[in-house]
Formats: structure tokens, sequence, C-alpha cells
């Protein structure tokens, strides 16, 4: 009997484990592998500017341009190596480009200025100051935009307004092609343009005579009053050339 029984048992387990095989799967599926998604691609972005400047006075306009100008009491033409700006008295002036004090001082023709180098061998005058922003002295670090000095009307001036220039290295630049621009490399700077010389003479429109200088003459000066209270003086002019690249400031640089 216990053998009947023992065998019984083993073909009911036998019989289960076979069912159980059944119904089991033949193969476990691996699961898929989730792929991570793709990373953005990391945006391109173009380097800054290699030269960047600022206008000295934003929003306002340049009265008398870069180029040979005639002053009343002249014979004829001379370079005005900058730009000048009219604007009140006590206006910011901010500087052009991030660079360092090279000078402060006071000129007879120029007045008050401040001289800032900066990179690539350029720098920047600012003249006919009233004064120069606190801290601004010679060796002085001074960011773009900075406050440098404010307008005035220092020097051989004939109102309110700023004398701008810029220079590589000793020649004189025409600012009108710098101001509010940026370029990309040092190869973008319009330095041939800057540098040229229009062969027409500009006359100055003042209001300030120098002391010792006749303001009439038989059929030598023309005088007329303009509503805003300058005197434009007419005298004849005599085409020059365009002169050579001038090596510094000398005392005939009125730059009224």
């Amino acid at each position: 009997m216990l053998g009947v029984a023992a065998m019984v048992g083993a073909v009911n387990g036998a019989v289960a484990m076979g069912e159980w095989v059944a119904g089991a799967p033949l193969s476990q599926t691996a699961p898929a592998a989730v792929q991570p998604a793709p990373e953005p691609e990391p945006e391109i972005q173009a380097p800054p500017p290699a030269f960047v400047f600022d206008a000295p006075l934003p929003g306002r306009v340049i009265n008398s341009p870069f180029g040979l100008r005639q002053l009343p009491w002249e014979e004829s033409g001379r370079l005005h190596q900058g730009v000048d700006i009219a604007a009140p008295a006590g206006a910011s002036v901010k500087v052009a480009a991030d660079g360092v004090v090279k000078a402060t001082g006071v000129s007879a023709t120029y007045g008050r200025y401040v001289l800032v180098v900066h990179k690539g061998g350029f720098s920047t005058m600012y003249a006919h100051l009233s004064r120069p922003a606190q801290g601004v002295k010679r060796g002085a670090y001074l960011r773009r935009g900075q406050t440098v000095a404010f307008v005035g009307n220092s020097g051989r001036s004939s109102g309110s307004h700023l004398h701008f220039e810029i220079r590589k290295g000793d020649k004189p630049l025409n600012p009108s092609f710098f101001m509010g621009r940026s370029f990309a490399e040092a190869d973008d700077l319009p330095l041939r343009a800057a540098g040229r010389v229009s062969r027409k003479v500009h006359k100055a429109t003042v209001s300030r005579w120098p002391p010792g200088v006749a303001k009439t003459g038989k059929g030598e000066v023309q005088l007329a009053r303009l509503k805003n209270g300058r005197v434009r003086a007419t005298l004849p002019v005599a085409t020059v050339p365009a002169p050579a690249a001038s090596t510094g400031s000398s005392s005939t640089d009125a730059a009224i």
C-alpha cells in the first residue's frame, strides 16, 4: 500500500510539474533599453567685438565737422582735428571706450581737457571742459560710458560745447566714423576713410573774437548775426591741399 501511495504521489507531482512547464513562457523577453533624449546642441555665440566706440554726448549732433576749416581771422583753411558737439554747460561727457587717463590740464586753445589712451594705439581727447569728473586724473582707469568730464566753454571757444578727437598714434581721425559703432576685428576699422581730409574748407561760425583781431574790414570780412546769438563771419577762402598727418597739437589748433 505504501508503495502504491508513493507511486501515485510521484505521478501527481510529475503531472503538476508538466502543467506548470506547459503554462510557463518559453523565454523571458528582456525589456527594451530606454534611449536617452538627445542633448540640444549648444548655441554658437559670436565673440564680442574687438573695438566699441560710444558717442561722448549721446543724442547730440555735430555742429562743426572734422576737416579743413577757416576761422574768420585766418587767410585760409587748416585742419580741424576733431568734431565740435554743441551741448549746454554742465552736460555729462562719456568716455568713448575703455581706457586710461594719460593727461588732464589746461591749454590756451583747448581749455580744460582730458586725454585718454585706449587699446590698439587709439586715444581720445575731450576739450573746452568746465571740469573733469571726480577721480579722473592721470593713471585712472575708465570704463566705456563712464562720465569723464562736463561740458564747458574754456579755452578758445565760441560757446559751450565739446571738442572731441580720436587719434591712432599721432594721426587724427574723423570721429564720425567711430562714434556709436562697433567693429568685430581690427581689420574692420575704417582707418583709411577716417584719415582722409576733404579739400573743401568749412567756414566756422563764431561769436567771440580773440583780443586784437578787428571784427570788420573793407571788403574782407562780412558779418551776419544769427537768431541764436552767434555771429557768422565770411571772408575769401583759398582752397589748400590736404595737410600731412600732424605729429601733435600746436598752439594754433583752436577748436572753436
